[in-house]
Order: structure tokens, then sequence, then C-alpha cells
């Protein structure tokens, strides 16, 4: 017999459209032989649905969806959607009122509904808001010949406690070995698990060791897509009960694969093996470029509208847009002051013209004046400072919103997360826009990405590329212009000003973040890998005074295990200072508080 699993990618609340995808994969899937069809994690109304859940008309046009997908599909083949359901205890036993559900659909009707087990509230997840857990072992039977093939249902989480794999549980239960116990013959999973850097391989190991411990074949259904700030990269698998890998789909695009099970080996057989990117910076870019058409497209925006400085950061986002809307829906404002630096004006220019996207030039020489002139009777008697640079970057903001409102142009955001940690960044100026693209990239990671593309150019090997693949295909120079990866990084406001004026090495303030950040060490361990005592309670200090610019930026495309977004969940008000020392503040830090 022959499974299909549909890697698809819902938009979310958008009902009609999602039954639609999965009504296509299963007559695709019917065409193709297949028996069992299995889709994604709550694919009905997309995930995360977040408070769309709190409203009951929501759920209601779920359940009349649901009806009428059943009714549509083809009568043999059964199909496992996800969805949410009513809790009819909740009303009388006082449980939450809704369960994460897989229905399975067949004959014209919901024949069973599976509910999910384990339900995460760490990180982006706070499924215990709405959901109740459902009880197990869940499963269904197949007639196969003189016996019946019994297939256990679990849902995302139900397969990340396995105490063997990460060396303890989350959870009293662990809904695998429950499944095993019960003697199921294949195991599926319906997953919305999002993507962060390496985390498919993590997927694939432990998925590969359930497989094997249990000895049962696992299927593995992601979704694929972007829903506001997650990322979902598909990478859809099977393993047999070797824990051999025989299936994968592509990551980054929606997909269906067939699997087939042979009844006497009592086993899946090899199949297609799409190939992983073989570079962390290619994952990175393919996740970011996922991320930023679907968010484009499912707010409803066409065209987006980017401030380009000459900077290497407003250059990896203008390529990122570039690929992911093509480039004649890029727009790229140029915006000089006195202090910018005539490179940085030849840079954008030479970045734009290599993109092929339009650009505009916009002086804000003549605004500056005139802000000097209105604030002259309050300022006066006061030296020039970080006010007044300040009033730079959001004379610029001003500008771009401008253009968004005129043309309905998406304004993308350009500051990285190593800027955003520290706050080296200015509210309502380089913060403006409807996304931050790269706001969860560290500044040394943007330097790898563009290295990597410029890479691309000179292999000759663009299908990563998307929409920037035939423009690239003619370069025979670098993509990011060569001059805006050598000059040192600087924020242009005032003469001479560049980024190490006021902050570490990036080298040096991305590994300290990385381990306050991704590992939560302490100042003693940083200082014992090698870090100056004074330059990490520097960087502790910065981090904690600016969260209160953090919880004003755009939705940020998280690409790491720990975003500055749902994830991250910091008081502003906040006096608790560890280990940090009360050192004195220094002019510098000023800058940073802006």
């Amino acid at each position: 017999m022959k499974f299909a699993i549909a890697q698809l990618n819902p938009t979310i609340g958008d009902l009609a459209h999602n039954a639609q995808q999965v009504l296509d994969a299963a007559r695709q899937a019917d065409c193709l032989g297949a028996q069992v069809l299995v889709t994604t994690e709550l694919v009905l109304c997309g995930y995360p649905p977040r408070d769309l859940l709190l409203q009951p008309s929501f759920i209601a046009a779920m359940a009349h969806q649901l009806n009428a997908l059943a009714a549509e599909l083809p009568p043999h083949l059964a199909v496992l959607v996800g969805y949410a359901s009513a809790n009819p205890k909740a009303r009388y036993h006082g449980e939450k009122p809704l369960f994460n559900s897989t229905a399975l659909l067949q004959g014209g009707q919901v024949q069973q509904v599976f509910h999910k087990q384990l339900l995460p509230t760490y990180d982006v997840f706070d499924e215990d808001r709405y959901f109740a857990p459902g009880q197990g072992p869940s499963s269904f039977t197949i007639p196969l010949g003189d016996w019946g093939l019994r297939v256990g249902v679990t849902i995302c989480e139900d397969l990340w406690n396995d105490e063997e794999f990460w060396g303890g549980r989350s959870y009293p239960r662990n809904p695998i070995a429950d499944l095993a116990d019960d003697h199921v013959d294949v195991v599926i999973n319906l997953s919305a698990s999002p993507y962060s850097v390496n985390k498919a391989q993590l997927r694939a190991s432990m998925l590969a060791h359930s497989a094997t411990r249990f000895r049962c074949p696992i299927l593995y259904a992601n979704q694929v897509g972007a829903n506001d700030d997650l990322i979902f990269d598909g990478t859809s698998m099977a393993f047999n009960r070797q824990g051999e890998l025989v299936t994968r789909l592509p990551s980054y695009q929606a997909g269906l694969a067939v699997v087939e099970y042979d009844p006497i080996q009592r086993d899946l057989c090899p199949g297609d093996i799409a190939p992983l990117p073989t570079d962390e910076n290619e994952a990175i870019w393919s996740a970011l470029v996922l991320g930023v058409r679907d968010y484009t497209h499912k707010c409803g925006f066409s065209q987006v509208v980017i401030g380009l400085s000459g900077g290497v950061d407003s250059a990896l986002v203008a390529a990122i847009a570039a690929a992911a809307l093509g480039p004649a829906n890029v727009l790229g404002i140029l915006m000089p002051s006195p202090y910018s630096s005539d490179h940085s004006v030849t840079d954008a220019l030479a970045l734009a013209q290599t993109l092929g996207i339009a650009h505009q030039t916009l002086a804000i020489g003549p605004l500056m004046t005139d802000y000097d002139q209105v604030l002259d009777p309050l300022f006066t008697g006061t030296s020039s400072g970080i006010a007044e640079e300040n009033i730079q970057s959001r004379i610029r903001g001003n500008l771009l919103m401008a253009v968004s409102n005129k043309f309905g142009h998406l304004l993308l955001s350009t500051g990285n997360k190593s800027e955003m940690a520290v706050g080296y960044c200015t509210l309502y100026g380089d913060m403006n826009g409807g996304l931050a693209v790269i706001a969860d990239v560290p500044k040394t990671r943007v330097y790898a990405l563009c290295q990597w593309l410029n890479r691309q150019v000179g292999q000759g090997s663009n299908g990563a590329l998307g929409e920037l693949s035939e423009r690239v295909s003619h370069l025979t120079d670098a993509l990011i212009p060569q001059n805006i990866l050598e000059k040192p990084p600087s924020a242009e406001l005032k003469p001479g000003q560049v980024d190490q004026d006021s902050l570490p090495p990036y080298d040096v303030l991305d590994d300290i973040l990385d381990r306050l950040v991704q590992r939560h060490e302490s100042v003693a361990d940083m200082v014992a890998a090698g870090h100056d005592a004074t330059v990490v309670d520097k960087v502790l200090r910065l981090v904690s005074r600016a969260e209160f610019k953090r919880r004003q930026t755009p939705p940020v495309l998280k690409v790491t295990d720990r975003a500055f977004g749902l994830g991250w969940r910091m008081p502003i008000a906040n006096r608790w200072k560890s280990e940090v020392k009360q050192l004195a503040t220094e002019p510098a830090e000023q800058l940073l508080e802006a």
C-alpha cells in the first residue's frame, strides 16, 4: 500500500483556500495510488492561529469547512487533516475549550478524531492557552489483505519527548512509546515545526532514533511557508524500522511524496530523498527569502521599499527582497546627509544596478537644517549630540513611511540582531517598517551571508537565489559590491563615525550575545571563555536597557533558537542586575539609548 505526505503552505484564517490545498493534494495522491494522505498540523486554519482560536465563530466555520472538505475528497482515500476542535467537557469540567486535533476523513465523513497530547509552552509556543491535552494512544486500522494495518497518529510535540534521545522527559508521557506498546505498525506525525538553524538535522536525528528504538516506521509531515514571524521549512521525511531515511521532501517549497509500505516486510520502501542545503548560509538565506515572500503576499502587498545606505545590512535585505519578490517589485531609497561618505552613495547605486531594482535619491540635508531651526529656541545653550544625530535617522524613517503610504509598498527594516540586542538603532527611524527581515541575524552572519551570495555568482550556482537567478546568471562580478564588505560599518551620523567607536568588534560582540541569549551563560562563564569582564558587563547592561526598543520593533523573522520576538519575554521596567556591575555610564553608551 501507499502513503502520501502533503507538505502544504496554509494561510492563517483562509479556511477555504487551505481546504482547497488539501483537496488538490488528495486528488494528486489518489491518482498516484495512495490509500492514506497525511497533511500537517492545524492545516485547515494554518499554524499558529493564536487568538483567532478564542473566537467561537472561527471554530464553528472550521468545523463546517472540515465537513465540506470530507464530502469532496476521493471516497476511498483516507485523509488526515489537522484542525482545532471543540472540547465538549470544557463547560462542565473547567477544561480548555479546544483540542489541537487531527480528523480522519474518508467516505465523505469524519470517521475519527485524534487529539494532540503534549502541548508546548516554551519559546514561541503557547498551546496550553487554548487547548486541552488529548488522551492516547491514538490509532486507526486500514484493511490490508487478511489483516489490518494499525496506524498510530501523533501531532508535532508528541514526538519530542523521548527520554533516551533528550536525556530526560519534559512531559510525564511519551506518546510514541505508548503507541509502540499498543503494537501499531506505522506512526504518523502531523507537524508545524518552525525553522531555525540546523533544526532539520535535529528533527531527522530524533525521528531516526524513535524509529530505531521502537522498531516502527515513522512518516513526518511538516508545514512549509511563513506565517508572521515564523518560517516553516517543511523538510517532511519518512524513516523505516531501522531508522534509515527513505523519503524526504524538498525544503522551503510545497510538495507531495508517495511512500510505499511493504506488508511482507512490514516496513517502508526506499523512495525519493531530496537533498538538504549543504551550507548553513544557504539554509538561512532560503528561509529568509521564503519569510519575506510569504509575509509580503499574505499581508496583501506586492512591492516593498527599502532604505539603501550603502551598508552591508541594507544590501543583504535588498538582495533577499529581490530574490523573494523579483527585482521589479523592490524600490531602494538613498537618503544621503552631509555626513554620508561618497562611497556610501556609490556603493548603494552599484548594488541597485547589480540587483536590477529601481532607486531614488532623497537628500536630507535641507530637512536637517529645518529641524535645527525649529528646535533652536529649545536647544539653545546645549551642545550638539545624540538628539541631533538621531534626527537624521528619524527623517529617513519618515521619508520611507511616506513612500510606503503613498505607493502601498511594504517597508522592510534592515537592522541586524547585534544592533537590536544592544540598542544600536533608533526608534521611529531605522526601526520603522512592517517587517524586520534580518533582526534575528547577527552582524557576523550578515557578512557570511553576503560572502556566500558572492560565491554563488563566482561558482555559477544560482539555484537558491529565487527570482534573482536569471539576472545573476549574467553577472561576472560579485552580487554584493566588494567595498560594502570591506569598509568599516558606520551609521554615518557624524563625521568619521564607525560602529566600533561605541561597540566591541562584532566578532566579540556576537560571541557574547550568543552566550547570553542562546546559551544563558553567566558572566563568569564568558570571562572563563576569554572575554574581558568590563566588555561583558557593558554588553549585558546595553542588552537590558534596550528592551523598550525591542518591544516596539516590527515582526522579526525567526531563524535562530531564540529570536527577539514571541519567544523573548523580558520586562522593560527591570532592576535585576544579576552579576552585572554598577559601572559609571560612559558617554559613548548614550548613543545606544537614544
